[in-house]
């Protein structure tokens, strides 16, 4: 199945504040229910048992409402793991309306409005920089310039969940019309496994990221066309 890139409706200024609501409450229940929240919660695990580290802090990327990172919060505590995350996006209306408008008020997490491709953080100042859903939003130069943005401000890895473009999953998000509460969610699903990569796709892109070291990369397959990529940071 070939790639097809095309812009998809949340990513333009058309949607109204109530469409973007509804939109990124279906977009949870797919994260939710279709692997989304199991495989950025395993990639995670994964960099704590490398590390040996039981307190972590995760800079999630396109953070959108911050439901996966929460839910990933909430069942790594009961593993005896802190997650303490912020999350980023190019868009206030997408971010948590309390953290985006009045800051941080339960402790752990923050939230801020800003451009991927230029993170407003210093160099290592968090453990992992994370990203579910966005990398195939990015063109294949995008992604390069991105990864090399992520672990510029990680310590330890650059996690990115996201789908695998295949027919059968095209059939599935058709299929998946009657437990969408939103036209724009559904529609911009199917755009997105369309323009989706594959996990060999997204391995030589990391790769292209570096002229000259190679990054060591694992990449999993998960639950429904999920694929995790773990981009450790070297040195």
């Amino acid at each position: 199945m070939q790639r097809i890139d095309a812009p998809e409706i949340l990513d333009s200024d058309a949607c109204s504040p109530a469409d973007v609501e509804t939109s990124m409450r279906d977009i949870g229940r797919v994260n939710r229910w279709f692997g989304g929240v199991a495989t950025t919660r395993k990639m995670v695990e994964r960099v704590a048992q490398a590390s040996g580290t039981k307190h972590l802090t995760l800079l999630e990327v396109a953070g959108g409402s911050g439901e996966v990172p929460e839910m990933v919060q909430q069942n790594l505590a009961r593993r005896g793991i802190t997650l303490e995350v912020t999350l980023l996006d190019r868009a206030q209306t997408h971010l948590p309306r309390k953290n985006a408008a009045e800051g941080n008020h339960n402790g752990r997490n923050h939230s801020v409005v800003a451009d991927a491709f230029a993170l407003p953080f210093g160099d290592g100042a968090f453990d992992l920089v994370s990203c579910c859903l966005f990398a195939h939003h990015l063109s294949p130069q995008q992604l390069a310039q991105f990864v090399r943005e992520g672990l510029r401000v990680s310590r330890r890895a650059l996690l990115i969940n996201d789908l695998v473009r295949h027919p059968l999953h095209l059939a599935l998000a058709f299929a998946g019309f009657p437990l969408m509460r939103s036209r724009v969610a559904w529609l911009d699903g199917l755009t997105s496994v369309r323009r989706a990569y594959v996990p060999a796709e997204i391995r030589s892109m990391i790769a292209s990221a570096f002229s000259q070291a190679t990054a060591r990369v694992e990449i999993s397959r998960s639950y429904l066309f999920r694929m995790g990529a773990i981009v450790w940071k070297s040195g």
